[in-house]
């Protein structure tokens, strides 16, 4: 298990307390949070890094804090994850980030989620990671794109997480990697 893995300009790592109040105010952003179900309370985005930590506990994997080298400072998360409900394409692993406002489009989540497809394919030699996003979650839909990863439309789904049962937040979309074109 890695604890910590490093870009140019990016080191993803463990969660650390200093990370608690800058992930609440994150997760307190209605720009943030536009394609969630809401903004989280404090409590509920410090269960989100107690469930990151878990994770990475009970499986060697998780979503890594990231932080920008230069400066130090925490801009957000990228990592894997168990797809925690069922569906047609579970189980499986998800990719998932989630990078500050301040800090959009200048590239962070894609160059975060590079090392950790990476980090899936070549260490812990998982077959497959999966994304998915509403499907008007253009921005999200392009990472996936930027990264390689294939939109695969036949697994579309409506709301199998049972936080979005009733959400506008549907059809969800799912891209793959595709490791084949990687070898």
């Amino acid at each position: 298990m890695s604890s910590a893995l490093v870009t140019s300009r990016l080191k993803l790592r463990r969660w650390k307390e200093s990370d608690l109040i800058p992930f609440r105010v994150m997760n307190a952003d209605p720009r943030m949070m536009e394609f969630y179900p809401g903004t989280l309370t404090d409590a509920q985005s410090d269960d989100v890094v107690k469930r990151a930590e878990k994770h990475f506990e009970a499986h060697g994997f998780g979503l890594f804090a990231v932080e920008v080298l230069e400066t130090g400072e925490f801009i957000g998360f990228v990592g894997l994850q168990n797809v925690p409900f069922e569906a047609a394409f579970t189980p499986a692993i998800e990719i998932g980030w989630r990078i500050a406002f301040e800090k959009w489009n200048q590239g962070y989540a894609t160059e975060a989620a590079q090392v950790v497809l990476e980090y899936a394919r070549q260490e812990l030699k998982l077959p497959e990671v999966i994304a998915m996003t509403y499907a008007g979650n253009h921005r999200s839909r392009r990472v996936m794109e930027k990264l390689g990863m294939i939109y695969d439309p036949t697994a579309d789904f409506e709301n199998p997480h049972p936080s979005l049962v009733d959400s506008w937040l549907k059809p969800h979309v799912l891209y793959r990697t595709s490791w084949e074109a990687k070898n």
